[in-house]
């Protein structure tokens, strides 16, 4: 193991290597997991523990005169410690590439492990929300925005059934200069996204309240609540259609869980309620939520979305990953690019008007964010619930 570290280091000066380039002598590398605007995930073991990372490497040329994002982006990363947030381990970079390190979530996405289980009821629901509410809460009493909340960002740490949720993919997320600064970049993605950063009206902590409602809406019924497919249709049915609860699905389901979803899908930010309020409410704190299985309902949508959004995930990730212009020691025949379309024939998907608006949606608005993707979990690519939702950049 010594050996091995010290022959990077002399390879390192014959070469002109950063310092920190050593440490990538503790990693051995595995497949990769996805592709995001400027980089790949791959997994990687630290030798001497054993331990499971995710490591993200960034092309210095993409990220040319924007370095000084991976370094926000690595001081967000270092001042997080929380149960329910993924955890940064490390960080180098050789002449070309920047390594980032965090904990690898191995126990899937949030949707695919409910879609897994016996039986799903509104209380199973509170306990869900209350650990999302927990790390959103973390963030805005450092005041920062994670500003990309969406159930492709919260995953098990492990396949246990009492594995912790912690919410991955800081690419977007801002540190704010004041607690109320207004932020006026397009952010996030479609239909998790507030209508205030649609509207470019200006955002800041308000804008995770608002996913934090549609995500809530979802976990409850298995749809989203607002259907449109253009920013300008969304708008207009959240001024004259607000929230609406469908009595077909809706009518098992609690008042104050009814309650607690308006309280954050408000129109004006001015008006959600702030995490702390969340925290307070009687759905979350009291024993008001419904003991009735809501899995069958649920089932329906979740598989729907999924099977629909792993198809043009496995086209995405090969096109996504060519264009980086990663060598081709950087994607291995293990990656998911290979494995994952091998099956679906060349599967073309159908660019619906929806699709080409999410994707020019992302790119117009994070032209220059780094640490884009979330840090995907390895059983998301061996499962086929491959569902790396990378539509910004």
């Amino acid at each position: 193991m010594h050996s091995h570290s010290s022959l990077y280091s002399i390879y390192g000066k014959l070469a002109h290597q950063p310092a920190s380039y050593e440490r990538k002598a503790l990693y051995r590398f595995g497949r990769v997991l996805g592709a995001g605007t400027y980089g790949i995930v791959k997994t990687a073991t630290v030798i001497e523990t054993g331990e499971q990372v995710a490591i993200k490497i960034i092309l210095k040329k993409n990220v040319k005169g924007h370095e000084s994002m991976v370094q926000d982006e690595l001081d967000l990363l270092r001042l997080v410690h929380h149960d329910h947030i993924v955890g940064f381990r490390d960080w180098f970079e050789s002449k070309d590439k920047y390594y980032i390190a965090t904990q690898l979530a191995t126990g899937g996405e949030l949707f695919d492990r409910i879609v897994e289980r016996g039986k799903y009821t509104e209380k199973d629901a509170v306990k869900t929300v209350s650990e999302i509410l927990e790390a959103v809460d973390y963030l805005h009493n450092k005041n920062i925005v994670h500003r990309d909340l969406k159930p492709e960002n919260l995953l098990y740490l492990t396949p246990d059934k009492d594995s912790a949720l912690v919410l991955a993919d800081f690419g977007i997320a801002k540190m704010l200069e004041t607690p109320n600064e207004v932020l006026t970049t397009m952010a996030g993605s479609f239909g998790y996204a507030a209508p205030e950063i649609l509207m470019r009206a200006g955002h800041g902590k308000p804008c995770d309240i608002w996913s934090l409602g549609v995500i809530t809406y979802t976990l409850l019924c298995g749809y989203i609540p607002f259907r449109s497919e253009t920013v300008d249709e969304f708008l207009i049915e959240v001024r004259e259609n607000g929230v609406i609860f469908h009595e077909k699905y809706w009518r098992d389901i609690s008042k104050d869980a009814k309650e607690f979803i308006l309280a954050m899908l408000h129109i004006d930010p001015h008006k959600r309620y702030t995490t702390k309020q969340l925290l307070e409410h009687r759905w979350i704190s009291g024993e008001t939520a419904t003991t009735k299985d809501l899995l069958p309902a649920i089932k329906e949508g979740f598989n729907a979305r999924s099977k629909l959004i792993q198809a043009i995930e496995a086209v995405r990730l090969q096109n996504r990953i060519k264009a980086l212009g990663f060598e081709d020691e950087d994607i291995d025949s293990a990656s998911p690019a290979s494995s994952l379309s091998s099956g679906s024939g060349g599967l073309e998907v159908p660019k619906t008007e929806n699709q080409g608006r999410r994707s020019s949606f992302g790119s117009k608005g994070n032209a220059a964010l780094v640490f884009q993707e979330v840090v995907k979990a390895a059983t998301r690519v061996s499962s086929s619930s491959k569902e790396n939702s990378n539509h910004h950049g």
